[in-house]
């Protein structure tokens, strides 16, 4: 399976609809870590799930979703009531409560990913408005297979970063 992940796009639609036609015949799931600022209601919402950010004021997104796949179950949020940007701890619990094997978030602007006790964490970083040490606007798409999770982080033009590529075994 594969699973794109994007957040933080704050505002920027077309960004969403050059991903979405970019990518749409080789992904599986696309995923919305909040801050899209756009109406819940959008069109773009019937491919992405997507829940609220702390900058999304529309009462039409939820603050949290689990997708269950062929392979995972896919915990979902933007990261601003976890408290992520002063670590993981929070979220790992939500993440264990519904026995999720990867934790998708955004919030805090930053790539990240990282496997711990057989869960997978991933910040996409921002496509619009990247912040810390990494200043790359990214996407990036997780290859789930039964023993491993492999990710590739794009930039804005859809260009693979290479030293952004991980693999994790399950």
């Amino acid at each position: 399976m594969k699973y794109l992940v994007v957040s933080d796009n704050h505002g920027d639609r077309e960004i969403l609809v050059d991903i979405l036609n970019r990518r749409q015949s080789e992904v599986d799931y696309f995923f919305h870590c909040g801050d899209s600022e756009l109406a819940s209601n959008d069109p773009l919402f019937e491919t992405y799930n997507v829940v609220a950010g702390n900058c999304d004021f529309d009462p039409g997104f939820k603050n949290q979703l689990v997708v269950k796949t062929k392979e995972d179950t896919i915990y979902l949020t933007h990261g601003h009531l976890s408290n992520v940007r002063f670590g993981l701890t929070q979220i790992s619990l939500e993440a264990k409560e519904v026995a999720a094997d990867i934790c998708l978030f955004g919030h805090t602007h930053q790539i990240g990913c990282e496997a711990v006790k057989g869960c997978l964490y991933l910040n996409p970083g921002s496509i619009s408005q990247p912040r810390g040490p990494i200043q790359i606007q990214s996407y990036a798409i997780i290859e789930s297979t039964e023993n491993s999770w492999e990710i590739q982080y794009y930039d804005r033009t859809h260009a693979a970063v290479a030293d952004l590529h991980f693999t994790f075994k399950k």
